[in-house]
């Protein structure tokens, strides 16, 4: 299977849950001063020079896995190994000048084809090859066990060269225990925060400049995903997937978001490569990959029912109701995030309502993450103090 390939980035680690009690709306219009664009540009320069930081400036070959997920039978984990290259002396250490000298190495470097990687998750290991293109995945069976009351685990990756030393990386793979009894899926842009990648300035302005755990994400948006993941008993750690439709490059500032914002963390698997090349001189359909992704997992977590979460403005109706139709008895509640109110789209979506009416799907459609809680608390997806947590956030 080829990998879904999201840009690299450290897992967060930690408690699955964090909170916050600041939320306010997006601003009207945006006036950057001189001074705060240029703490933005450099808020901007050091999140894209920080995957380069892992080698020290050494150059040479170096492993960026991405978080994995899966099973207590089966893990899935995916990365990129790259070529890089070194850094002079006489660049300083740390500040702007070495954060841009970083940033230069990143837009230089090359995937490293054909480089054996070893990845180890327990006592439980695999050896894979790189593509073309420098990324590797693999799917891992347990055949020994894993501890089933930790969520996440530790996968110990290690590169196999002939000219260097070997190159060790770790990668956090997420689990969820036995007992969970449910899966999430969500879309990111236009339904957890406001601007997606369609408007990438404007979101990482809000992001870097406009206190971005204020300004980005949806209200109680943060609280609703809480809820969902502790479930009814507050234990229940139930897996949450987030799919976009965004490139690779922008990984880092996603996990950024996520970590300002307080929503539970979980793998971010992207759909597509937006950059240019003679092998994809265009980029492929993103509602294709959403399907095909949204289906693995199906069939990854095959004895978990799964709501699925996305918004109005784009593909998301229409692929979460195909989905439905291929499998009626899995999801059993589609939550869609209005964005706007134009009556064709309306109409459009209250078609695709009636087609799946005779299942045991629900299909909402809301403008807030209020209402998308009480209907998860009437479907008994989330407790009564999670409801009423999104209810303060989002007034």
């Amino acid at each position: 299977m080829a990998p879904h390939r999201p840009q690299s980035t450290s897992a967060s680690r930690g408690a699955d849950v964090l909170r916050t009690d600041e939320r306010a709306g997006p601003r009207r219009g945006i006036r950057m001063p001189s001074r705060r664009l240029h703490f933005a540009l450099k808020g901007l320069l050091r999140i894209f020079a920080r995957p380069m930081k892992s080698d020290s400036g050494r150059g040479g070959p170096v492993v960026h896995p991405y978080r994995g997920y899966g099973t207590h039978r089966e893990v899935f984990l995916m990365g990129r190994v790259f070529r890089q290259v070194g850094l002079a002396r006489v660049i300083p250490r740390r500040g702007a000048l070495r954060d841009a000298a970083d940033v230069t190495r990143r837009l230089a470097r090359r995937g490293f084809a054909d480089a054996e990687v070893r990845i180890r998750l327990g006592d439980n290991s695999a050896t894979v090859t790189t593509d073309h293109d420098g990324y590797f995945d693999v799917r891992l069976p347990l055949d020994i066990p894993l501890d089933e009351h930790v969520s996440w685990h530790r996968a110990e990756l290690e590169v196999i060269t002939a000219d260097r030393d070997n190159v060790l990386s770790r990668a956090d793979v997420y689990i969820p225990p036995p007992h969970t009894d449910l899966m999430v899926i969500s879309d990111i842009d236009d339904t957890v925060m406001y601007t997606g990648v369609a408007d990438k300035l404007r979101m990482l302005y809000r992001l870097f400049v406009e206190k971005a755990h204020r300004r980005t994400a949806f209200p109680g948006v943060a609280e609703l995903y809480q809820a969902l993941h502790a479930g009814t008993a507050g234990d229940l750690r139930r897996p949450i997937l987030y799919v976009s439709r965004g490139p690779w490059s922008i990984y880092e500032v996603l996990e950024a978001f996520f970590q300002l914002n307080h929503i539970p963390v979980g793998p971010i698997l992207f759909l597509r490569e937006w950059g240019i090349s003679w092998r994809h001189p265009w980029p492929r359909r993103a509602e294709d990959h959403k399907y095909a992704l949204i289906t693995q997992m199906l069939t990854l977590f095959d004895t978990l029912p799964c709501v699925l979460i996305g918004d109005s403005g784009q593909h998301d109706p229409e692929i979460y109701t195909r989905i439905v139709k291929e499998n009626p008895d899995r999801v059993k509640t589609i939550y869609i995030r209005r964005v706007d109110r134009k009556p064709d789209r309306e109409a459009a979506i209250a078609r695709l309502r009636k087609e799946i009416e005779h299942t045991d799907c629900e299909l909402l459609l809301s403008d807030d993450s209020a209402a998308m809680a009480a209907h998860a608390r009437d479907r008994g997806y989330i407790s009564e103090t999670g409801l009423e947590a999104v209810r303060q956030a989002s007034r």
